[in-house]
């Protein structure tokens, strides 16, 4: 499945504000991301930045003046008005979520948005005394009541040397949020996805652990994946040190029971269970409570077995999990399909340099119930997520039904 950007046409709106240099860096990850971007500019953006600095980035003419239409079509605010899959306003200072909230249409950017059925995204940016004033919350709680979605902002420092909220989010983050607002039609929408990621660490003392390589980015991808088809995700990981997708909700965790926890607890209204996290399969017998000094020989550390909370699930939720092998791959992932109860079950040679642990490529193998087996071949992560939820969502119908 595409991602919820590609293809689609944006319409990306910049107003006035000095950050509005991110607009930039923005639209250049909206092209990356594959969408078609037309830009508009208020004439107090261009106090800021230039037509051609978008033009240069989007191939496309940049919309400056309702009176005055890029090409030759008439009526130039309709036309993008009606060509948008969704609108972004960033940054969106005071006075545009103002004429926006109260229906004014007065320049180009104004008209394209009171004209537009696509959903709208905006970026607010503006001294922090302006964002708190009462004007400004009551402008934002009126569009968000009309169905608007905002990103951000963002506290820090200011433009004004002052330190609050109103700082622009990232160009990274409203690209991300931008997909969370196209996939809310996807195939998994109404769908609440657990997704597990990362390796536990089991103490030894307040310094050591034991843990193993997992990076998480098999579960973030997951779990981006996901969000990306509409699902609502729920992501439990042992690492906050990769890119949240926008929209999912993460649950940070470090040891085994911890993930136990917030597994169960996620999993108690979740249609799925996507186990993608290396959990730990022992843990020290005893963890001291003060750092272990090195003396002369050597440690012994006695370590039990670590429950398997898997068997623990309800058996209203469908479990995906993964068998990261460095041998016997195939059968060792059978194995586990059955005794843990899985309907699938995804096999993943994490010895290989290119696939396994900290790398953004992977190859899998997807083993059923059924004794049916897809060999996915070296792709990212995210494509690799994508196949997971392509055998995961029939069984959800099934579920349903």
């Amino acid at each position: 499945m595409a991602p919820p950007l590609k293809g689609r046409n944006v319409v990306l709106g910049v107003t006035g504000s000095i950050a509005a240099y991110k607009a930039a860096d923005l639209t250049s990850k909206l092209v990356q991301a594959g969408a078609v971007v037309d830009v508009v500019l208020t004439a107090a953006a261009r106090e800021f930045v230039t037509p051609f600095t978008f033009r240069s980035l989007t191939g496309r003419p940049v919309y400056v003046d309702m009176f005055a239409p890029a090409t030759e079509t008439s009526e130039e605010h309709v036309a993008l008005a009606r060509r948008a899959g969704i609108v972004i306003v960033a940054p969106a200072t005071a006075t545009t979520i103002a004429r926006i909230a109260h229906g004014l249409a007065e320049d180009m950017l104004s008209l394209t948005v009171l004209a537009t059925q696509a959903p709208v995204l905006v970026a607010p940016a503006m001294d922090s005394q302006m964002w708190e004033a009462a004007a400004t919350r009551a402008n934002v709680e009126t569009l968000r009541a009309r169905g608007y979605a905002f990103v951000g902002p963002e506290s820090g420092r200011l433009a004004s040397g002052h330190v609050g909220a109103g700082r622009m989010s990232e160009p990274e983050k409203v690209v991300s949020a931008a997909a969370y607002v196209l996939a809310r039609g996807g195939d998994f929408a109404g769908r609440r996805i657990v997704v597990s990621a990362g390796g536990t660490r089991e103490p030894i003392d307040p310094v050591r652990y034991v843990g193993n390589r997992s990076s998480g980015k098999m579960g973030y991808a997951l779990a981006e994946a996901a969000r990306d088809r509409g699902a609502a995700v729920t992501l439990v990981a042992t690492t906050d040190a990769l890119p949240l997708p926008y929209g999912v909700d993460l649950v940070l965790v470090e040891t085994v029971a911890e993930m136990r926890r917030e597994v169960l607890a996620a999993c108690a209204s979740a249609d799925a269970l996507i186990m993608a996290a290396a959990v730990s399969d022992f843990r020290p017998a005893e963890v001291a409570g003060s750092k272990i000094k090195k003396g002369e020989g050597g440690l012994l550390l006695p370590l039990v077995k670590n429950d398997d909370f898997l068997l623990e699930v309800p058996d209203s939720v469908v479990k995906v999990g993964f068998a990261a092998e460095t041998e016997d791959l195939l059968e060792n992932a059978a194995k586990k399909l059955v005794e843990k109860g899985l309907a699938l079950n995804v096999a993943n040679d994490v010895s290989a340099a290119d696939a396994g642990f900290g790398v953004d490529t992977n190859r899998v193998t997807i083993l059923d119930r059924a004794g049916g087996r897809e060999d996915v071949p070296l792709m990212s992560k995210y494509e690799v997520a994508h196949r997971i939820l392509d055998r995961l969502l029939p069984l959800l119908h099934e579920r349903r039904g």
